[in-house]
C-alpha cells in the first residue's frame, strides 16, 4: 500500500469519526430541543414553580442560575486573568512554577461532585456560610479558576513573540505591552475560555446541591436590600438553579407535569448556553477587531 493510498484511508477514517461524533451530538440537542420548545412560554420562563400542582415556571431558577454565574464570574475572571499573565509572561521557569502548572493540570480534571463536597465542609460548614450563592459561587470558582488560568496562558503564549519586541521598541514598559498589546491580541482566545467555562458553570448540577442548595425560595423584586433572603441581590440566600431544578424534578417526582417541566427546562437550559456562546464570541470578534484596528 502506497503513502497517498494510506493518507486517503486515513482521511476517510477521521472524517467518519468526526461525522459520527457530530450526528450524535446533533441528534441529542434535536431530541432535547424537539421535546421541550413546546413546553416553553413566557409564563413557564417568569412564574415560580410548583411542587404538587400543574402548571409550575422556572422564573426563580432561571434567575438564580444567571446570577449564581455572574457572581462567579465576578470572583474567579480577575484571579485567573492575574494567574495567567503571570505564568506567561513574568513567571520564571523552575520547580515552583512547574509545580503551579501540575496542580492547576489535576484540579482541572476533579470532578464536579469532589468539589461541591469540598465547597460543602469549607464554605458551608466551616466558614458558616451555609447553603448560599456565595457558598455555590466561591465552590465554582475552585471548579472554574484552573481551567480559565490555563486558558489564559496558553492564549497569551499563543502571541508571537514579535508582538512583545514591537511594543518594548516603542518604549512602552513590559506591563504597558502587556496590557496594550499582547493581551488584546489574545483576547479572542480568553474569550473563548470564558464562554466554555461559563457554559460549565451555568450547567453544573452536582458542586450545587451540596453548597447553593436545592430550594429555591419566593424573591421580591422591589427588595434591593442585601441582607434580606427575600433579595434577588442576595448571595445569603439559597439557591436552586436551572440545572439542580432539572435534577430534582426527575428525582424527587412530587409535581404532576414533572416530565414537561424537565423537558421544557432542559430545552431552556440548551438555548441559554447556546446563545451565551455565539453572542460571546460575535463580541470577541468586535473587540478584537476595535482593540486591535484589524
Amino acid at each position: 500500500m502506497n503513502a497517498k493510498k494510506s493518507d486517503k484511508i486515513a482521511t476517510g477514517v477521521l472524517y467518519t469519526v468526526s461525522g459520527i461524533i457530530v450526528l450524535i451530538l446533533a441528534a441529542l440537542l434535536l431530541y432535547i430541543l424537539v421535546r421541550g420548545v413546546p413546553h416553553i412560554s413566557w409564563a413557564f420562563l417568569t412564574e415560580p414553580s410548583k411542587a404538587y400542582q400543574v402548571g409550575g415556571g422556572i422564573g426563580i431558577q432561571l434567575f438564580n442560575s444567571l446570577y449564581l454565574l455572574f457572581i462567579t464570574m465576578l470572583i474567579s475572571l480577575p484571579i485567573s486573568l492575574g494567574a495567567g499573565i503571570y505564568l506567561s509572561e513574568y513567571a520564571p521557569k523552575n520547580w515552583v512554577t512547574d509545580i503551579i502548572r501540575t496542580s492547576i493540570e489535576i484540579l482541572s480534571s476533579l470532578p464536579s461532585v469532589v468539589v461541591g463536597l469540598f465547597g460543602f465542609l469549607i464554605f458551608v460548614i466551616q466558614f458558616e456560610y451555609g447553603f448560599s450563592i456565595i457558598s455555590g459561587a466561591l465552590a465554582l470558582t475552585l471548579f472554574n479558576l484552573p481551567l480559565l488560568t490555563r486558558n489564559v496562558e496558553e492564549s497569551l503564549r499563543a502571541v508571537h513573540y514579535t508582538q512583545r519586541e514591537a511594543g518594548l521598541a516603542l518604549g512602552l514598559s513590559r506591563w504597558e505591552t502587556v496590557t496594550k498589546v499582547v493581551v488584546p491580541e489574545a483576547l479572542p482566545g480568553i474569550l473563548t475560555g470564558i464562554i466554555l467555562s461559563s457554559g460549565r458553570i451555568f450547567g453544573e448540577a452536582a458542586a450545587l446541591i451540596y453548597t447553593a442548595g436545592q430550594s429555591a425560595p419566593a424573591l421580591d423584586f422591589t427588595n434591593w436590600n442585601p441582607l434580606s433572603i427575600s433579595s434577588p441581590i442576595s448571595i445569603f440566600r439559597q439557591a436552586e438553579t436551572l440545572a439542580v431544578h432539572i435534577w430534582k424534578v426527575n428525582t424527587e417526582g412530587t409535581m404532576p407535569d414533572g416530565a414537561a417541566v424537565s423537558a421544557g427546562a432542559s430545552a431552556v437550559l440548551i438555548i441559554a448556553v447556546l446563545l451565551f456562546n455565539f453572542g460571546a464570541r460575535a463580541l470577541g470578534k468586535r473587540l478584537h477587531k476595535k482593540m486591535t484596528s484589524a
